[in-house]
């Protein structure tokens, strides 16, 4: 089976924000490296013109800041496939404080196969499909992410 991808970064002063932790925006950051990782070794095998015209546009995103993330503390994103098709894919990331083990935040991303001389959707190409869904196939036998498919919402008490 394929284990799910991982990237690491460290947290950088400029990224803490005026409350002592790590900025939303660069949650998002950490996180987009991680699609832009999953990206890359989906593409490692495509010849390079190929790979300058066609990329991925990430269309929705939705992140759950579970704790709180200081500066120089090194993170681990782990990212799967939960779903794909031939224009699409779902990706989860977690991000984990490495030092403690610790998972401080999850971020689920929906990506469109994008061509970049057209600047529009366009699915993906037949080796990169074949990839994704050898991958896709591969993490169905993980564990389902509890934070998967979460919508906002404020529950209310009857």
């Amino acid at each position: 089976m394929t284990e799910p991808f991982e990237t690491f970064e460290t947290v950088k002063p400029e990224w803490i924000d005026i409350f002592g932790h790590m900025n939303m925006a660069y949650y998002v950051l950490v996180f987009d490296n991680g699609t832009y990782g999953f990206w890359s070794h989906v593409t490692r095998d495509r010849p390079q013109a190929e790979r300058d015209e066609m990329a991925y546009a990430v269309v929705e995103a939705h992140i759950n800041y579970i704790g709180e993330v200081s500066v120089g503390q090194r993170l681990r994103i782990v990212t799967r496939v939960l779903d794909a098709d031939a224009k699409r894919f779902r990706l989860f990331h977690e991000m984990y404080r490495v030092d403690e083990g610790y998972l401080a935040a999850t971020n689920e991303v929906l990506g469109l196969g994008f061509n970049l001389k057209t600047r529009r959707v366009a699915p993906f190409t037949t080796p990169v499909v074949a990839e994704i869904e050898r991958i896709q196939h591969d993490h169905k036998g993980l564990p389902w992410p509890a934070n998967a498919g979460r919508a906002i919402a404020i529950s209310r008490k009857p």
